[in-house]
């Protein structure tokens, strides 16, 4: 956090114990509207933990996804899966658009994976058609997060997380029982991995590019 200003960090905070406190929710027995603000709160704070940090038009477009991602969690709950998945499909053609801006040149072969999660997400989804079809933005999102600039152990890594959270939702419906256990996983690869692309992309364009 260092060089970080204290409204920034303080956001940063905010949205850890934000995110890591949403599963109290499950037990606490709170009302719809309070466990809807929990829920969007922690990526909600990412946004704004970015948009402090944005100089340019791409901070901006990162402070974009983060929102794109804080309104799906918040629309699955009041107008359901298929609004919510929307947003969240607005948040994938920004971020794609993000990591193109910072195309590593010569990386492609992260594109293979594509194909694989599409192939899981038809077949843990029984060929549901709108979950193969959001599946496809999902893909090509983390494939080309892997193939920016950006750093695999951050920016990589959160999107692959982002895609396993996403493949367990379409298993819960299927041959994955949807347990506490499953739920967790869900939430944590989620907010985890929201939280590394947040803090792996605004750090990594607050460095000077290379002539």
């Amino acid at each position: 956090m260092q060089g970080m200003s204290a409204a920034a960090r303080w956001t940063l905070i905010a949205s850890v114990i934000a995110g890591v406190s949403y599963v109290a929710t499950w037990v606490l027995h709170l009302s719809p509207g309070i466990e809807t603000v929990w829920k969007g709160a922690g990526v909600a704070l990412l946004a704004v933990h970015a948009a402090l940090r944005a100089k340019s038009l791409d901070g901006w477009l990162l402070t974009a996804v983060m929102a794109f991602g804080a309104g799906g969690d918040v629309l699955l709950e009041t107008h359901g899966l298929t609004v919510g998945a929307v947003s969240f499909l607005l948040g994938h053609l920004v971020a794609t658009f993000l990591y193109l801006r910072h195309y590593r040149q010569g990386s492609v072969a992260p594109l293979v994976i594509a194909p694989v999660v599409v192939w899981a997400s038809r077949l843990l989804s029984s060929g549901n058609n709108g979950v193969v079809a959001y599946s496809a933005f999902l893909a090509v999102m983390a494939a080309t997060a892997l193939m920016s600039r950006f750093p695999l152990k951050t920016v990589g890594l959160g999107a692959l997380m982002f895609v396993v959270s996403d493949l367990l939702i379409f298993a819960r419906s299927g041959p994955i029982p949807d347990t506490l256990v499953t739920g967790l996983a869900v939430w944590g690869l989620y907010y985890c991995g929201q939280l590394l692309i947040c803090i792996g992309v605004a750090r990594e364009l607050e460095q000077p590019r290379p002539a």
